[in-house]
């Protein structure tokens, strides 16, 4: 019996990846890939998975970070990213950065040679058709712009970004509650709040004005010239607003009124940083209204002046730059699937996600979704505790949507981080045999960072079942 073919639209890390995995579970794959009949500002050649930017992979280690941790469940998961990447990787300390061309051409050589993908190239200027029952979109951060107008249709006018808009986020077990207190303004209670819904870090003058002169002469990117200049008033970079005169902030995003030191009642803050729950977990917090074009460094360096944010750790850090993605929280069900139109799905970066190996993974999770479903199999979601699983979480639910950030959106895409996953369970033994001395700050951030990855790995291997299969590296 022939089985139809799962379409998919974009060759780049997801596409490919997506391919891949259909692939190794016996269903047949159209790839459609526009370049070269059309290319992009961004890209040189016309082969598979090209890297536009870096050539790195970002950190390799399993055990303490949750980049390697995701690594590592993709190799468990036969990915052809990294069975690519590992082949061409290049000496990079405990990184894997990889060789550009060599990669990419491993991984257009391995979809060119399997008998059950064909390659087509061609520019796909709307939403799939109907008759393509089982399809993927994973035309990324530089969709066509008819494509991009078909699904801005298809899901509505507010549902489509074309740049982030994007303000750091911090991981809440490192902000100094000593110094910062929860309350609303005016202990307003929104919905589904306690009228203690943000963080507040408070600000004397002198603080207030060291700040804005740090955020003036911070070190600052520039936009690409492709990209445009997309500021708009309801979304300004906060450096953007400090050049408006020194007052501005204090009437904006970090304006005091309605807020009382729960520490030091009897002094009215002169001004204050707000920080609301990003997360359904409540490990994350964001930095309201701080979107920025600080290098990243520089975001460091400054909002770590911030009382109460001296010893923060980002889980993100801000920027604006051309970005095409959609709401995938409200638009996307737990397999990727487009909620208004079953057999739709999407992957990589247009779904809200950030970089190569997350993009990668996206495509992963939507290939056997897609092949799960053209075979009649249903495929339960990877668990929350993995790293799949928590960054597929954060896509289709864990970000909690509110209707107060500056701009039309809140939704961001974020990086992979141990942010994104279910805290350990109460009893977790961190403490290794034979620790001597207190056992306490980095010792144990890095035995729960351990502990998480362990936990991960062993339900990762639960989830895929160790099935055997072919291998991307044979």
């Amino acid at each position: 019996m022939s089985i139809d073919p799962i379409h998919i639209v974009g060759g780049g890390l997801a596409g490919s990846e997506a391919a891949w995995q259909a692939a190794l579970a016996g269903v047949p794959v159209v790839l459609h890939e526009m370049r070269p009949v059309r290319g992009t500002d961004a890209h040189k050649t016309e082969g598979l998975a090209e890297l536009v930017c870096s050539n790195s992979f970002r950190s390799d280690d399993a055990e303490t970070n949750a980049v390697g941790l995701l690594h590592a469940e993709m190799r468990l998961g036969n990915s052809l990213v990294m069975a690519c990447g590992d082949a061409h990787k290049v000496p990079a300390g405990g990184a894997l950065a990889v060789d550009r061309d060599g990669f990419s051409a491993a991984v257009t050589a391995k979809l060119e040679s399997h008998p059950l993908v064909k390659i087509v190239r061609e520019e796909v200027t709307g939403l799939p058709p109907a008759e393509w029952d089982q399809a993927i979109v994973a035309t990324g951060p530089l969709t066509a712009p008819s494509l991009a107008e078909a699904i801005r249709t298809e899901t509505g006018a507010d549902a489509l970004a074309f740049f982030d808009a994007i303000a750091p986020i911090v991981h809440f077990e490192t902000v100094d509650m000593d110094t910062c207190w929860f309350q609303s303004r005016y202990d307003k209670v929104g919905p589904g709040g306690t009228g203690k819904d943000y963080i507040n870090c408070p600000m004397n003058r002198e603080q207030y004005e060291a700040f804005v002169r740090a955020l003036l002469e911070g070190g600052k990117t520039e936009f690409k010239q492709w990209e445009g200049t997309p500021y708009f008033d309801g979304c300004l970079p906060v450096e953007v607003m400090a050049e408006r005169g020194v007052e501005t902030l204090r009437h904006g995003p970090m304006k005091p009124m309605g807020l009382t030191n729960a520490h030091d009642p009897a002094t009215k803050p002169y001004a204050v940083v707000q920080l609301r729950q990003d997360n359904a977990l409540g490990t994350l917090y964001n930095m309201v209204g701080f979107q920025t074009k600080l290098k990243h460094g520089e975001q460091v360096r400054v909002f770590r002046t911030i009382p109460g944010l001296e010893n923060a750790e980002f889980a993100r850090l801000g920027g604006l730059h051309r970005n095409t993605y959609i709401n995938s929280p409200t638009l996307l069900d737990g397999t990727l699937q487009l909620k208004s139109r079953p057999g739709l799905r999407f992957a990589g970066q247009i779904t809200g996600c950030e970089g190569y190996v997350e993009s990668a993974a996206i495509g992963l999770l939507a290939g056997r979704f897609a092949a799960a479903a053209r075979l009649g199999r249903p495929l339960a979601a990877p668990p929350a505790t993995t790293a799949f699983g928590a960054l597929l979480g954060h896509i289709t639910g864990g970000h909690i949507v509110s209707d107060d950030e500056p701009g039309k959106r809140s939704f961001q895409p974020m990086n992979v981080n141990f942010g994104l996953f279910p805290p350990l369970e109460a009893g977790t033994k961190l403490k290794p045999e034979g620790f001597e001395g207190r056992f306490r700050g980095k010792d144990k951030a890095v035995a729960k960072k351990k502990a998480m990855t362990a936990r991960a790995l062993a339900d990762c291997r639960a989830w895929l079942g160790l099935e055997a299969r072919a291998t991307a590296a044979e």
